[in-house]
């Protein structure tokens, strides 16, 4: 997992394509990549079956302002919440099981958490 020489939007990017990665080896397909509505932009939409998966991707190079978990608080949680539901309404997705995860890598060093909210 070599990360970007660049800017941190680079390495935003950079750390979308390792999520992305990780969803395709465990078995999903993945169904969007920052997909976005006037409400704002999901990172990663990503399915297997009838579970559907809304990522939160967050990149640090370091973990010298925080680790990067925490950066999807409670605001953010909602956020992401209203977000699906409009991905499911626009998308005319229906009867699936949705999973909200978050994405974090803090250098080259990655957590998915699964259920994160």
């Amino acid at each position: 997992m070599a990360r970007p020489k660049g800017s941190h939007l680079d390495h935003g990017r950079w750390g979308e394509d390792v999520a992305t990665e990780w969803y395709r080896r465990h078995g999903y397909e993945i169904v969007a990549r920052n997909w976005r509505c006037p409400a704002g932009e999901v990172d990663l939409v990503a399915r297997r079956r009838r579970l559907l998966v809304i990522a939160e991707v967050k990149a640090r190079r370091s973990d010298a302002f925080g680790p990067a978990a925490a950066a999807v608080g409670r605001a953010k949680q909602l956020r992401l919440r209203r977000l699906a539901a409009e991905f499911l309404r626009i998308t005319g997705t229906h009867g699936v099981e949705v999973r909200f995860d978050v994405v974090a890598i803090t250098g080259s060093t990655m957590h998915v958490i699964q259920h994160a909210f």
